[in-house]
């Protein structure tokens, strides 16, 4: 692509399809056969839970971490899971905008839910649940991507009518049928969103929130129980060169093998991680039955696993009791070494230490 210029607005970004590039190599294709198995393999364990919701939580407040990671926004695992079963307000601006993440990948979800489509309204939906403001689409000029030395190495399209124009193809390109392989054409609607760069912030994780869309829209993970931004920030200097090596050279083929591969290995680890989760909750039930046979039930375990944290509230809720006996069970479960209880606030919060173990693996 020789017109193109770091400096200048790439206001002639190609429109989708791409034209004029070979996009099911054999190395593709090789690769997307191995990383569909993989996809399929982690969807079967999902599905094929007795109750497949459980741990989606824990999942998505898990992507929601990595991927505001990626733009430097971090909190720990720990505060993350406080935050969102204490009542008391934490008031960390990165927990906070952690957890503003997982409400826009909610809201994306129920959205596919009520409409199976992803559309430019959508994203701006998205964004501005991120951002928790009125943002739009970019209309101020004058936006540059830069490296860490302050080097501009991309400027996106200028102008809210091209940007739109990008957009509306954009839309037209992910929700019509079409010949090529899904996992090819979500590789190719990254690059394309991230190029156009629409908002004024948020677009990295807009971004990464509409692959799980498309995952889910496309009936690839009826279950979207994956983190992928784990494996871009493993491979955060190489993300980034290969998305750059489109813009500049018309190299689709890294790219797409770069996401190909990110959407294998992380459904391996996720894999792994839920049997490891699995095989900890059925240690767990077996061992309470035996020691605690009056505080066991079904719910119970499924309460302390659904997050690493949990009080007595979750209990009441899920009909086990009063709040005295309840708050008995809690006790009688840490002097078991079940949980750890902590005070936040005047609340007592009680973890299920193990499970943060494999979460913090």
């Amino acid at each position: 692509m020789t017109n193109f210029n770091r400096e200048v607005p790439f206001d002639d970004l190609p429109l989708l399809p791409p034209r004029l590039v070979e996009l099911e190599t054999k190395n593709i294709l090789l690769k997307t056969i191995t990383a569909s198995r993989a996809l399929a393999k982690l969807n079967g364990a999902m599905t094929n839970l007795p109750n497949p919701r459980l741990f989606l939580d824990t999942i998505h407040l898990q992507e929601a971490k990595a991927s505001s990671e990626i733009e430097n926004i971090i909190t720990t695992n720990d505060d993350l899971y406080k935050a969102v079963v204490a009542d008391k307000k934490f008031e960390n601006p990165a927990t906070k905008e952690v957890l503003s993440y997982k409400e826009a990948l909610s809201l994306g979800l129920d959205s596919l839910d009520s409409r199976p489509f992803i559309t430019t309204n959508l994203c701006i939906d998205i964004v501005q649940c991120i951002k928790q403001n009125s943002s739009g689409i970019r209309v101020t000029p004058g936006t540059t991507l830069s490296n860490t030395k302050g080097e501009v190495i991309y400027t996106p399209p200028s102008g809210e009518s091209i940007i739109r124009d990008k957009l509306a193809n954009l839309e037209k390109f992910i929700n019509q049928d079409d010949t090529l392989d899904p996992l090819i054409k979500m590789a190719i609607i990254h690059y394309q969103f991230e190029a156009i760069h629409p908002f004024s912030d948020g677009n990295g994780r807009t971004g990464r929130i509409l692959l799980l869309l498309y995952l889910k829209m496309e009936k690839l993970l009826d279950v979207p129980a994956i983190y992928l931004s784990e494996y871009i920030i493993k491979n955060k200097t190489n993300y980034y060169k290969k998305l750059r090596n489109i813009t500049e050279n018309n190299d689709w083929e890294g790219f797409i093998l770069y996401m190909l591969d990110m959407i294998e290995s992380t459904a391996n680890k996720g894999l792994i991680r839920l049997e490891s989760i699995i095989s900890l909750m059925d240690t767990t039930a077996e061992n309470i039955k035996k020691e605690l046979p009056k505080v066991y039930s079904k719910d119970l375990i499924e309460i302390i696993f659904k997050l690493p944290y949990t009080k007595r509230q979750f209990l009441i809720n899920a009909g086990l009791g009063t709040l005295k006996t309840v708050g008995n069970y809690l006790i009688l479960l840490e002097e078991k070494g079940f949980l750890n209880s902590i005070k936040v606030g005047k609340e007592k919060l009680y973890l299920n230490h193990k499970l943060m173990e494999i979460l913090e693996k």
